[in-house]
């Protein structure tokens, strides 16, 4: 069966609400990009940080997880965490569960500085809310 949402045809508005909603994902994404540069790290290595901090329930991941959350292949993972751990940002422990899986966890380092990036990621989302908004009213 045919989804009925993609079935009908949009209109202008929300063509416009969709691009002004794409516009202000781009900006965001490169407010990041930008933000973790200047604290040092590439934004691939914020990403990794924010999984593991942002890892519900728990503390740490594994190289796993890291890669799923990411999107991008184990190996990949390993340099990442590779780096991160280099710079005194990740340190690699032993599952308490599963002695044959290695989890990362975040350095106090690295806490301070998720802390100024989240709150200014946050402050940055402020200013998306209306865009989003005015999209989801375009839907609903």
């Amino acid at each position: 069966m045919v989804n009925p949402i993609v079935r009908r045809s949009l209109g202008k508005a929300s063509y416009e609400a969709l691009a002004d909603f794409r516009f202000a994902l781009r900006k965001f994404f490169a407010f990041s990009e930008q933000a973790a540069g200047e604290a040092g790290i590439s934004p691939q290595q914020y990403q990794g940080l924010l999984a593991i901090k942002g890892a519900r329930g728990r503390d740490a991941l594994s190289i796993r997880e890291i890669a799923e959350r990411l999107l991008i292949r184990h190996h990949t993972a390993v340099e990442l965490v590779d780096r991160l751990e280099k710079n005194g940002l990740v340190t690699r422990v032993k599952d308490e569960d599963d002695a044959r899986r290695v989890m990362v966890r975040l350095t106090a380092k690295a806490e301070r500085m998720m802390d100024r990036l989240a709150a200014a990621h946050l402050r940055e989302l402020k200013g998306i809310r209306s865009v989003l908004d005015q999209l989801m009213a375009q839907f609903d």
